[in-house]
């Protein structure tokens, strides 16, 4: 059966589970094989068909945006204080930064921020020049948009919101999946499968071959 129609069916079984009073997020597993994480790790953006939601984005800029929350150079000394950046970070889901900034960034923030997977990056999130314009297509990208950084031979990203429509949410996938497949050195062989599965359910299991 095509990835999409178990999946339309996988969608269909977590919706019969316990309503829950919140708008549940939908959650994808990719279970690896035959991929050596320390070797080969992944680092990359891959851009969505549908947004999942708005996130909260926060900017170390050399100065204040209205646009976007901003942290300045001034500010970061009040961070050195441990309580504050762990705050901090808890806040924002995405950091960017101007990148006559980012060696101080480094330096402040990178023992926090790296763990998390929230320093800013090369790829989404460092900027020469900042202007308006600039930051306004930056953040709608970065909604667009989910990171998958491997740490272990399982990648878990959040997907899609059970409010969504299953095309949207299934669409979302497909374009994690497919980006995914054209990273890995073999293909499809390095997936042994995939679950989808709503905050408070259990997963539902894909197979990819």
């Amino acid at each position: 059966m095509e990835i999409e129609e178990q999946l339309k069916l996988a969608l269909a079984e977590l919706r019969k589970s316990e309503e829950r009073k919140f708008d549940q997020t939908v959650d994808l597993i990719v279970n690896l094989q035959k991929f050596d994480n320390k070797k080969t790790p992944l680092n990359l953006f891959i851009n969505l068909p549908h947004k999942i939601k708005d996130k909260r984005i926060a900017g170390f800029l050399e100065s204040k945006h209205n646009s976007i929350e901003t942290i300045t150079k001034n500010d970061f000394k009040k961070y050195s204080d441990k309580k504050e950046m762990k705050k901090l970070v808890k806040r924002f889901d995405f950091f960017i930064s101007q990148a006559s900034l980012m060696p101080s960034v480094a330096t402040t923030f990178g023992r926090v921020l790296g763990p998390t997977g929230k320093m800013p990056s090369p790829q989404l999130g460092i900027m020469m020049n900042i202007d308006d314009k600039a930051l306004h297509e930056l953040k709608i990208k970065i909604n667009q948009s989910v990171r998958i950084r491997t740490k272990e031979a399982s990648i878990k990203i959040p997907i899609g919101k059970q409010s969504m429509k299953d095309e949207d949410i299934i669409e979302n996938i497909m374009a994690v999946y497919n980006a995914l497949i054209k990273t890995f050195t073999k293909e499809k062989e390095n997936v042994k499968n995939i679950q989808v599965k709503f905050t408070m359910s259990k997963p539902v299991k894909i197979t990819v071959r």
